[in-house]
């Protein structure tokens, strides 16, 4: 066992939700002394990023509650329990936007906040997008915008964008057209 490695002993379910599953661990240190960790436990996301055929990033403007306010975004989503992050993109994309895409490349695979949630985030990019049919959840309210680079960035700079995963696609994107 690697010398940082903390060893659960014990664990009590505080909340399971239909997004979050909160616990509360008790864990022997590596220093021989205890603590408890409280953990979210997620099922996983994917995000996406897409550009239509005239080379605009897609956002989706909406109310994030936990926020209090509305942000942009790229198109993003929880998987489903036994889904594929692939197949998960796909139907996100259609859900959120109303586009499908004939090509998708997964680029990326992180931990969102590693301090206290066990969330992956998968990032797919695609500019590869057709007219598909959005269909959004009965909880859901978003609209879908276009923003070329150089207004992406503004809106980082602004902090018009300040969404993790999609201030990550603004600098993806930079770098991509800068290895062209």
């Amino acid at each position: 066992m690697d010398h940082l490695t903390e060893r659960k002993t014990g664990s009590k379910e505080i909340f399971k939700g239909k997004v979050v599953h909160l616990v509360v661990d008790q864990v022997d240190l590596p220093n021989g002394h205890q603590s408890t960790r409280e953990v979210v436990r997620h099922p996983g996301a994917v995000a996406i990023i897409a550009l239509n055929k005239e080379g605009k990033l897609l956002l989706v403007r909406q109310y994030r509650y936990a926020l209090g306010k509305i942000i942009y975004e790229i198109p993003a989503g929880k998987l489903e329990p036994g889904e594929n992050p692939d197949d998960s993109a796909l139907r996100e994309l259609e859900e959120e936007t109303g586009f499908r895409c004939e090509k998708i490349d997964q680029i990326a695979s992180f931990y969102s906040s590693p301090g206290f949630s066990n969330e992956q985030l998968t990032i797919y990019f695609t500019d590869t997008l057709t007219n598909g049919s959005q269909h959004l959840d009965d909880d859901e309210f978003l609209e879908v915008s276009a923003v070329d680079l150089e207004e992406a960035v503004q809106m980082v700079q602004d902090h018009r964008i300040n969404d993790a995963k999609t201030v990550y696609a603004v600098q993806y994107l930079q770098l991509r057209k800068h290895q062209k």
